[in-house]
């Protein structure tokens, strides 16, 4: 019978001889990346091996010995193939922000995979929203639920990110209702105004606060703010 005829039940199903054999593994791996999980253990530590299978599907990194899931140069490759082969890494590398900021640069899906100490790491978010700005949804879904609940780093962000009134938009609810936090932060951008907690945008001492940064403020106010004569003196000044 013809090798490749063999494996058209799949490679669990094949000769041990055929689970040793690298151009019938790879042969699999094309179809499924779980072909690699019945190869021969041989196979799983062959480094070479396993970078040209990665080129051939990147999900096999899942299946490689874990001497290779450690391998920054087996991981980095996979990822170029595709973001979520860093899922498969070794715990060593997920926590290890030099190589975390590789893969990003390489085309992982940014927080998504690392360690959760790196999703709590105020210092290393915010060097990661300085390099990836336009990154701003991928890396704020990803963080860890505490610094949504952190004034000072959301304050941080406001300050470094634009449009910046955004960042609040991710913020926990508390702070979206915290109205000496919310004075703060409009001061840094009057857009927070847009995200802020609808019994603050009916505040008039916040929305005199956020037009005195920008009239275009009052389109975030509520309804019965709008026509209120302190605030439209304020508006108008600017106009």
């Amino acid at each position: 019978m013809d090798k490749k005829e063999a494996l058209k039940k799949g490679l669990m199903y094949a000769d041990k001889s055929l689970r040793k054999d690298k151009e019938m593994v790879l042969y699999s791996i094309n179809f499924d990346s779980r072909a690699l999980k019945f190869a021969d253990k041989s196979l799983k530590k062959d480094k070479k091996f396993i970078l040209e299978a990665i080129k051939k599907n990147s999900l096999v990194l899942q299946y490689a010995d874990k001497s290779l899931r450690k391998n920054k140069e087996v991981v980095l490759e996979a990822v170029k193939q595709d973001g979520n082969a860093l899922e498969f890494a070794d715990d060593s590398l997920r926590k290890d922000k030099k190589f975390i900021l590789k893969a990003i640069k390489l085309g992982s899906l940014f927080l998504q995979y690392a360690d959760k100490s790196l999703k709590k790491d105020k210092k290393f978010i915010l060097e990661l929203i300085k390099l990836y700005p336009k990154e701003l949804d991928n890396l704020l879904s990803s963080v860890d639920i505490s610094l949504m609940k952190d004034k000072k780093f959301i304050l941080e962000i406001i300050k470094k990110t634009l449009p910046r009134g955004y960042v609040l938009h991710f913020a926990d609810d508390s702070l979206k209702k915290d109205k000496k936090f919310i004075l703060e932060a409009v001061k840094q951008d009057f857009f927070v105004l847009e995200y802020a907690d609808k019994s603050l945008r009916k505040n008039k001492e916040v929305v005199l606060e956020a037009v005195k940064q920008d009239g275009d403020a009052l389109e975030f106010a509520d309804e019965s703010l709008r026509n209120d004569p302190d605030i439209l003196a304020i508006v108008n000044k600017k106009k």
